[in-house]
């Protein structure tokens, strides 16, 4: 008897230890999960849904028609062809520029490694609109370029503009060469000599070390980057409206913008399966990555390795020059050329001292309302949305590594999607969602600043996410588990404990998050109305009013900013440094 009751509590107890291990999930994990869930999916998932049904709705109810007009339009395959030729070439030419430079700064002996690095990394760290607008006054009809040669010829010369598809492809290569740069430095650094020993051991010459070793071994590197470079030139909205509307070429990104802008009956429609045929061409080069580096098998050392593995000798001046020769063309005399034309008088004129002046400066920063205005709109817009993706992207970074789960590996991808896909295709599904998100509601978001900045949050919070994590991982669970233990409630193991252990991965994204929405042109180019302009908005609407010299002098500033606070960074990164050590 009494064994069997014995028997019978331990049953009860195991059965109630059971239903407590299925309660608690349910209460707490399960909870959680489905209000992370709930706003993941309307904010992320939802506008792209929309997207998509709108391309396939028409006045009968579900059809292709739309797709039947857009792709009967002669207009749609040029813009087609622009964008693949374009992004194509330009990815060409930022693998081949990327690779060589990254192989010189990883295994040669070249000198003033960091200064070169800085250099390769400026095209990426200023806006590209703004690198655009520097190339033109540098190689456009009326360069430097042009007018040093019509100077030595005695004659006027046009060796080269940059306005056409070709310029597209030089201007985006030499933008997005950095991409491919930095991700190929790092697989380089951390490829085991060991393996390039033996192979040259046994006979194998530089080139065939290289092609056997080297390249395999770097080629998830070479193609992220190539990715990366080639989703880039998709994307990029400031670089084929600057250089292509001009002379009549359109790229997909423009043909969306000029579709939406120019209203009419079916404009959204039309805009929307130009849309889906833009995320196409991103998905297919994504999925090309994927067969390029399936099979590869990359046997890294667990610490970069930054010892000089090939030595130049007599060689090594002559690279030196070639390396700083390429640097100082593509990174530092288009932003010269830019300030120069921003302190003449009128554009065009040579530039000597009677032809100088600070109008243009005093101008935008005084006189125009539109440019305060401007400023302030992405300061403030820029500010929020780097503040809201450092708290909700680090939480949900933590939550997401403290309670791995299926559904939380797919939220992150939902939420990395937004980023994946172009610019142009979410600030129309954000148009399309929120003119009225559900029927009969309409919040009042739609031309307004504050649609700019829930866009902004949703292109971005995957950077901040992506930053929290690297920091996160590297904080073992037992930390916060012993300050729980010594009875430190959950607010306060997030500010004594974890919140200065993560601080260094949430201020990269913090800072990332701010950089680029601070120069945001994009999604800002279809979503500003009055009151709602932002920097890249009025910088473009100068340019396209053929106010070159003000928008050289907003673009001037812009970079005279960012260089500021990249050199504040860099001091603060320093004292960081030194504090730790001490």
């Amino acid at each position: 008897m009494a064994s069997n009751l014995q028997t019978a509590l331990t049953e009860r107890g195991q059965q109630t230890d059971k239903g407590r291990r299925w309660a608690a999930p349910w209460s707490t994990e399960k909870m959680t999960t489905w209000l992370v869930l709930v706003p993941v999916a309307f904010f992320f998932v939802y506008p792209l849904w929309k997207l998509l049904a709108l391309s396939v709705e028409t006045e009968t109810g579900f059809g292709l028609a739309y797709f039947s007009e857009v792709l009967k339009d002669v207009r749609t395959w040029d813009a087609v062809g622009h964008t693949v030729a374009a992004a194509g070439a330009s990815t060409v030419i930022a693998l081949l520029l990327g690779v060589g430079l990254a192989w010189l700064c990883a295994y040669t002996d070249i000198r003033f490694k960091g200064a070169v690095h800085l250099l390769a990394l400026l095209p990426l760290l200023i806006p590209s609109y703004v690198m655009t607008l520097a190339w033109t006054q540098m190689a456009g009809p009326q360069g430097v370029l042009n007018r040093v040669a019509s100077w030595l010829s005695g004659s006027p010369v046009e060796l080269w503009s940059v306005y056409g598809l070709d310029g597209i492809i030089v201007v985006m290569g030499l933008t997005h060469y950095p991409l491919v740069y930095m991700l190929t430095l790092s697989v380089l650094h951390r490829i085991p000599k060991e393996l390039e020993w033996a192979a040259r051991s046994s006979g194998a010459g530089a080139y065939l070390m290289f092609r056997k070793v080297t390249l395999p071994l770097a080629l998830p590197g070479i193609a992220g980057g190539g990715l990366l470079a080639f989703i880039s030139g998709l994307d990029n909205f400031g670089i084929p409206a600057f250089l292509g509307i001009p002379e009549n070429v359109s790229v997909l990104s423009t043909l969306i913008y000029e579709q939406v802008i120019g209203f009419g009956p079916s404009a959204f429609a039309r805009a929307s399966v130009l849309s889906i045929l833009l995320a196409i061409l991103a998905l297919a080069g994504t999925g090309l990555q994927w067969l390029i580096v399936r099979k590869s098998k990359v046997d890294q050392t667990s610490a970069a390795d930054k010892s000089v593995r090939v030595p130049l000798g007599k060689r090594r001046q002559g690279a030196e020059l070639a390396v700083w020769g390429f640097l100082l063309v593509t990174s530092v005399l288009p932003l010269l050329s830019m300030a120069s034309t921003a302190f003449l008088k009128a554009y065009g004129l040579p530039f000597v001292w009677e032809n100088l002046t600070w109008k243009h400066f005093e101008f935008v920063l005084q006189n125009h309302a539109g440019t305060r205005a401007a400023i302030g709109n992405s300061l403030m817009l820029a500010g929020m949305a780097g503040l809201f993706c450092l708290i909700a992207g680090t939480w949900f970074a933590h939550w997401r590594i403290q309670r791995p789960s299926f559904a939380g590996k797919a939220m992150e991808g939902a939420i990395a999607l937004p980023y994946a896909l172009p610019g142009m295709v979410l600030g129309l599904a954000m148009i399309l969602t929120w003119i009225e998100p559900i029927p009969g509601w309409q919040p009042g978001l739609y031309g307004t600043v504050w649609l700019i900045f829930l866009s902004y949050v949703i292109r971005f919070f995957i950077l901040q996410v992506k930053s929290s994590t690297v920091s996160i991982m590297q904080v073992g669970k037992e930390v916060e588990e012993a300050a729980r233990i010594n009875g430190a409630r959950y607010w306060t193991r997030w500010r004594r404990v974890l919140l200065p252990l993560y601080s260094p991965g949430m201020l990269t994204g913090l800072f990332l998050v701010f950089l680029t929405a601070f120069t945001e042109l994009t999604i800002s180019s279809l979503l500003w109305t009055s009151g709602s302009e932002t920097i890249g908005v009025v910088i473009f609407s100068f340019e396209q009013a053929g106010s070159t010299t003000h928008s050289t002098a907003l673009s001037t500033l812009i970079v005279a900013a960012i260089l500021l606070v990249l050199s504040v960074g860099s001091w603060l990164k320093q004292l960081w440094q030194r504090r730790i050590e001490e």
